[in-house]
């Protein structure tokens, strides 16, 4: 059975339906406020709740202590069918946008609208202020898609689905996706266990004591004392580009850029304390005082997660930087007294992902235990560190460096799954989409893309025409190249939390927070907060969760997903 919610002037609009989407019974409404009453209710018969987006109908329901077991998020399903080369003949892919495009785009620009970016994955939007989130879940009646019927959107998924040449595949990762929405909602309302004081006692080893609003801290104000004094500048702002750059000219130094990359090309002693000096004040912008008083309440670190944020299906958050906790705070995660976090990391994910897409048994062989181990043994390379730089220059498209000089013996050793993604970058470089194992689709190449491409083999073309089309056409290569692994490992992820979900409610009784639950998740690692006792039975369910995802998304293909695990009181000492 599948129960539609919609807002409705007078309360809460509620249509149920059966497995073949017809009306089971009449539309009837109820008061906001009877709403977790009726879900709690309903819940008992097992229905998948369908509803324009969780993060606006669930966190009341979390907060009203009502967990449901699954959900059609019709908003994050959306965007996948739109743009589904596997649904791009069906009625939803070919109408002309609506409510439902406006909402998937107006509403979080920012990150749907980011195309791709290989390393700081989890773009960040306008931070909150304190005590204020994103998504509140007090389905106000103001979203573009109060203006569409929730039903027919419904029924219009269903059918693009049916008529696809992958309905199975489809249907998987809508769910997985749909089930995401739940587990960040829940992560949400549990929060990161954060101890306040231990994190003043780290920045205070770091950085010195807090300083007053407009100071900095003393450690760090001596290290800038250091630049300062080397590089002969009393007056200089390091927090200004255009005056470092200006302070390091006058020492005699050639450079354009103060990235720090560009900065350790550099022999001059000033460049030590700057550089410490950066990562210092990068710490106290991004992780200080301020971050805490911002986002830490009660103890708990509640970032707004956003799944589906990133085109490749992986997720972003909007602020509070959750996708990006820098190693030395870590030692403040800290769980409860008489709980213990398991931390849990999926190893070399994207490189068995691919062997699974490619169907390369050899590859699947060599990750029977460490696959860079594997690798080396079966002669392509000599070291563990030639085949992991010959696996990221095979996903990330390297040409030169040891990269590209190691894909030859690593396409010898390994021809399916190289051949895969050489197809996926050749397919990128042609302006074509490429999709993943369940069918995600990456975005076409802009206009302007397809007009410079157009323009370098017109009459008038010039050689810097040409030789500007193609390093646009290998670059537009390279993201669809890595696309189908990364979004078949983000596939692979929302499978192996959906799983790990169930089980651990399975685990415990009474309210989501006192069994053991999911507390944070980057990519291929997840955190669980569970009372002691449940600790090793918790990372029992993780692995298991793992090897699930595994035959979800590859069937028979044997290819192992191992999962590391840890039993810790601090997120420090996981690894």
């Amino acid at each position: 059975m599948y129960v539609v919610l919609a807002s409705d002037p007078a309360g809460v609009r509620i249509t149920q339906l059966d497995d073949s989407g017809a009306p089971v019974a009449a539309r009837r409404t109820i008061a906001r406020e009877h709403l977790p009453a009726e879900v709690a209710a309903l819940e008992r018969e097992r229905p998948r709740w369908v509803w324009d987006d969780t993060s606006r109908w669930y966190p009341q329901l979390l907060a009203a202590g009502v967990r449901v077991e699954r959900c059609v998020d019709l908003r994050l399903c959306h965007v996948i069918l739109r743009n589904s080369a596997l649904t791009a003949g069906s009625e939803l892919a070919t109408a002309e946008r609506g409510p439902w495009d406006a909402a998937a785009v107006d509403e979080k620009p920012a990150l749907l609208g980011t195309l791709f970016d290989l390393e700081a994955f989890g773009s960040e939007g306008t931070e909150r202020t304190k005590g204020t989130g994103a998504h509140t879940g007090t389905n106000s009646t103001d979203s573009p898609r109060d203006r569409a019927d929730p039903v027919a959107e419904f029924l219009a998924q269903r059918a693009a689905v049916a008529a696809s040449a992958g309905s199975g595949r489809l249907n998987l990762l809508l769910a997985a996706e749909s089930a995401g929405a739940l587990v960040a909602s829940e992560m949400r309302l549990a929060g990161l266990p954060w101890n306040v004081a231990r994190h003043d006692e780290l920045l205070a080893e770091l950085l010195g004591a807090r300083p007053k609003p407009g100071e900095r801290p003393a450690i760090l104000e001596a290290v800038l004392q250091r630049v300062r004094d080397l590089l002969e500048a009393p007056e200089l702002n390091p927090d200004s580009p255009n005056d470092l750059l200006r302070a390091l000219r006058r020492a005699g130094l050639v450079i354009d850029s103060t990235r720090s990359w560009e900065l350790k090309k550099l022999t001059h002693p000033a460049i030590e304390p700057l550089l410490e000096y950066k990562k210092l004040a990068r710490l106290m912008a991004a992780n200080g005082w301020n971050w805490v008083d911002t986002w830490i309440e009660n103890g708990r670190f509640r970032p707004d997660y956003v799944p589906g944020g990133v085109v490749t299906g992986r997720w972003a958050t909007s602020g509070g930087g959750a996708l990006q906790l820098p190693r030395q705070v870590r030692g403040a995660v800290m769980s409860d007294p008489g709980w213990k976090f398991v931390v849990a990391d999926a190893a070399q994910l994207e490189p068995r992902v691919l062997a699974g897409l490619a169907g390369d048994a050899k590859m699947a062989e060599a990750g029977r235990g460490d696959l860079y181990e594997g690798i080396v043994a079966s002669g392509a390379v000599a070291t563990r560190a030639e085949a992991k730089v010959a696996m990221l220059g095979a996903m990330y498209g390297a040409t030169s460096g040891d990269g590209g000089r190691l894909m030859p013996r690593l396409a010898k050793a390994f021809p399916a799954a190289i051949a895969m993604v050489e197809a996926a970058a050749r397919a990128g470089e042609r302006g074509e989409v490429v999709t993943t194992r369940l069918g995600r689709s990456s975005p076409p190449p802009g206009e302007s893309w397809r007009d410079i491409q157009g323009e370098a083999y017109g009459t008038d073309a010039s050689a810097a025409d040409q030789k500007r089309a193609i390093s646009q056409s290998r670059g537009w290569g390279r993201f669809t190249r890595n696309f189908i692994v990364q979004g078949t490992a983000a596939e692979w992820a929302l499978c192996w939390m959906a799983g790990l979900r169930n089980r651990l409610w399975e685990l415990g009784t009474g309210p989501l927070t006192e069994r053991p639950h999911l507390v944070f998740f980057l990519h291929d690692e997840v955190i669980v907060h569970t009372p002691k006792a449940l600790a090793d039975q918790v990372a029992a369910e993780v692995r298991a969760a793992a090897a699930d995802a595994g035959r979800l998304i590859f069937g028979s293909m044997p290819v192992d997903f191992p999962v590391t695990t840890a039993i810790v009181e601090s997120y420090a000492d996981a690894k």
